[in-house]
């Protein structure tokens, strides 16, 4: 396919749904990663598809749209990938931290999000488990998982069964503009002619615009994971403590870290979540994971009797204002922008390639796109350091 009418940068989560949205909207298109299918940060996520850690806002829009695709995407592909509704649970163990939590579910229920609040014995109905220092959590239905590999891999396969191709090995070089318009592009052993390029390529989304003449402030996060060995099951929904949500909203560049724990369909446990601005330091870091396994105790003090299988890392692509981008670049037009979801990208995945879709094509938009606009860019004072 070396004229396609849409040629997507990254096999990702957020590139393949928005190759099958632009696909299933009649475009012939064209994936191109360097790697193979979900060889960057899907590959070192979790599969969470959460709204319980969205504040009121454009961003709770796009994660309740993309709750309700996830399902709508595991019915028409036919499943595969450990689709599970199991629902959240968000604890606090202070008096200030409960006070917030009660705060912002009251919020998020006005909002759209259902939120039932467990009291310590409600939530050890649902959580036996559970430390007996949890005296108060927040019950979040709509809260689900999947496995990101297994998604990616099985949307790339229906993309290509509706039409599309994928070309894994190809780096690209260079984007193609003549007269502020994209043309194509060149990767090590081809150039493609196409009017729209799709960059959907994370923590590397503003080498891609940089290739363009614009740029794009998309800076990485580095987090790890850990992974026990398989067990019974003893964790029945994602839990974690409401610190998360402020570690996410966080523009420090320091270690910050919460427990997060959730047990998955293989029966391996996993454990987070940290968040650090390192740059694209890949090392090991012995301290964090000890951190990450004591607060996981902390929460789960069955946990400190099941072994560790592995731990990873990868790193979310960062956005200096916490909104993913998405729409056509601010400079270069043809150039459309599906990055810097930090740690939602997964969740996020199906609602951003229905936004991008329905902007190039034209159609009417199942929300106001603007505040995720690349636009917001412009100024150079925006660029994240």
């Amino acid at each position: 396919m070396k004229n396609p009418d849409a040629i997507v940068i990254g096999a990702g989560l957020v590139g393949a749904c928005s190759a099958l949205s632009l696909v299933n909207a009649g475009l012939r298109v064209l994936v191109l990663d360097r790697g193979p299918v979900a060889s960057g940060t899907t590959g070192a996520g979790e599969g969470n598809i959460l709204v319980s850690d969205k504040e009121p806002s454009a961003e709770l829009t796009l994660a309740l749209r993309s709750r309700d695709a996830w399902f709508e995407i595991n019915t028409d592909i036919g499943g595969g990938f450990e689709l599970e509704d199991k629902g959240g649970v968000v604890v606090s163990r202070s008096e200030k931290g409960i006070a917030d939590l009660k705060k912002l579910s009251a919020l998020q229920a006005v909002h759209g999000i259902a939120v039932v609040e467990l009291d310590a014995k409600g939530i050890k109905e649902i959580e036996p488990y559970i430390s007996d220092s949890v005296e108060y959590a927040v019950l979040y239905p709509q809260d689900a998982q999947c496995q990101p590999m297994l998604a990616a891999a099985q949307i790339m396969r229906a993309v290509k069964k509706r039409g599309g191709a994928f070309i894994q090995g190809e780096n690209v070089k260079s984007i193609n503009v003549k007269s502020g318009k994209v043309v194509g592009l060149t990767t090590e052993k081809n150039t493609y002619t196409c009017p729209i390029i799709i960059n959907a390529t994370g923590t590397w989304a503003g080498e891609i615009a940089k290739m363009a003449g614009s740029y794009l402030p998309i800076m990485p996060r580095r987090g790890f994971i850990l992974v026990t060995a398989p067990a019974p099951k003893i964790i029945h929904h994602k839990v974690y403590d409401a610190d998360y949500v402020a570690n996410v909203a966080s523009s420090d560049a320091d270690l910050q870290s919460s427990a997060v724990v959730e047990g998955t369909e293989s029966g391996t446990i996993l454990i987070g979540a940290s968040r650090e601005r390192v740059g694209f330091k890949s090392d090991l870091d012995v301290a964090v994971l000890r951190q990450l396994a004591r607060q996981a105790i902390s929460l789960f003090p069955i946990l400190s009797n099941i072994a560790l299988l592995r731990a990873y890392r990868g790193f979310r692509p960062y956005a200096p204002d916490h909104l993913p981008v998405i729409g056509e670049d601010a400079n270069v037009k043809g150039l459309w922008h599906a990055a810097g979801h930090e740690g939602a990208g997964i969740g996020l995945a199906p609602a951003t390639g229905e936004l991008i879709t329905a902007q190039i094509t034209s159609t009417k938009t199942f929300m106001d796109p603007t505040p995720f606009s690349p636009k917001r860019f412009k100024e150079a004072a925006n660029v994240a350091i």
